[in-house]
């Protein structure tokens, strides 16, 4: 089983991306995904993004992983 996380992208820059994650900060590689732009949601695993998603999508994510922790 893999866990990947959501995460807004804030910066790209040479392959790499800051993201936002439930106010978390980190850099990831973004150099699987093409036609991304600051704003953009993906799901993230192990350091690489590996989908884009919606802003819906990460949403409900938000709420699922809330429920699973509370």
């Amino acid at each position: 089983m893999c866990v990947g996380l959501s995460a807004k992208v804030v910066r790209i820059q040479d392959g790499m991306a800051l993201v936002d994650a439930s106010g978390a900060r980190k850099e990831i590689s973004v150099q699987l995904m093409d036609d991304l732009e600051p704003g953009d949601y993906v799901m993230v695993h192990a350091g690489i993004a590996i989908a884009k998603i919606t802003d819906e999508d990460d949403h409900e994510t938000d709420e699922v992983m809330e429920a699973l922790f509370a």
